[in-house]
């Protein structure tokens, strides 16, 4: 089944697929929990990211989390994701960097390559 990134579900189709009351959705929102999208008339419409969310959401109730426990593992997880995008990103950069130098380094011109030179120390007789 293909995901579906806009919202297009409404309250009651998002609340089967995941699992829950429409009203509990509410109280969801409320809290803070989960943003769904508004038509002009101001009906909600959930995506699969919501719905995705729902399920975490519930998943993480049924372990005995209350509602605020629920709010701080979701900034959490959502915190870890943007630092992980930002450490590739920099990962990535430093790459970048490195290939730079090797590439600088490998057109040195090989034929001023310095002598090895000693010191003679000469005694005047």
């Amino acid at each position: 089944m293909a995901r579906v990134t806009s919202a297009v579900y409404v309250i009651s189709v998002a609340a089967e697929l995941s699992g829950m009351h429409p009203q509990t959705l509410r109280i969801y929102e409320r809290k803070g929990l989960v943003h769904p999208a508004r038509t002009s008339g101001g009906s909600r419409r959930y995506s699969d990211s919501d719905v995705a969310l729902l399920q975490r959401i519930s998943e993480l109730t049924s372990l005995g989390m209350n509602l605020v426990g629920v709010k701080k593992v979701l900034d959490l997880e959502r915190r870890v994701q943007e630092l992980e995008r930002e450490l590739a990103k920099h990962r990535s950069s430093r790459r970048e960097v490195s290939d730079a130098v090797r590439e600088t380094e490998r057109s040195y011109r090989r034929d001023l390559v310095p002598l090895r030179q000693t010191v003679t120390i000469y005694e005047e007789l």
